[in-house]
């Protein structure tokens, strides 16, 4: 089930907290609780995904994001995601999730997230974002501009880049 009191929890929190720039990092903290947890008594990986949804929301509202997609009826999805597990997050274990946009192109915005355990890295998750409106995909321009933000993208990092590149490349619809 999803979290619904948790993220509750998390705009509570940090409903006082200010403004982020565009590029700004939010923090949160987190513990990993019973129904969290695997058959192998650890974070469960889907589960990973979902409390990543902690970090992002909170820092969308930081932002501006939130109220930009509400002023204008957009939504926001998750169209793309690459994970790295390399660290156990077992249970009660407190975790320190770090989330920040690292850049657009002409389609998506790149979020990139972590989750640290006593100041080593556990978790890092790359996404790529589409704001969706009534005919689709928003252009990202559109969407950084409604920030008031200049919309021309700059360079993304090599290794996100390189990342869409070899995304790009994966057939689509699969092969079976």
């Amino acid at each position: 089930m999803y979290p619904f009191v948790r993220m509750m929890k998390e705009l509570v929190v940090h409903s006082r907290a200010e403004s982020l720039p565009l590029d700004g990092t939010h923090v949160s903290y987190h513990i990993c609780w019973p129904w969290d947890l695997d058959l192998w008594m650890e974070l469960n990986n889907g589960r990973t995904l979902t409390l990543f949804d902690l970090g992002r929301i909170p820092l969308g509202r930081r932002t501006g994001l939130e109220a930009a997609l509400r002023a204008k009826g957009w939504g926001l999805t998750v169209a793309g995601v690459s994970v790295r597990y390399r660290r156990r997050v077992r249970l009660f274990d407190r975790i320190e999730m770090r989330s920040r946009a690292v850049g657009h192109d002409a389609r998506f915005l790149y979020i990139e997230q972590s989750m640290w355990k006593r100041g080593e890295a556990t978790t890092h998750a790359l996404l790529r974002i589409a704001v969706t409106g009534p005919d689709g995909i928003v252009p990202s321009a559109q969407v950084i501009a409604a920030l008031g933000h200049d919309p021309t993208p700059g360079d993304l990092p090599g290794w996100v880049q390189a990342w869409i590149e070899a995304d790009a490349e994966r057939p689509w619809p699969p092969e079976m």
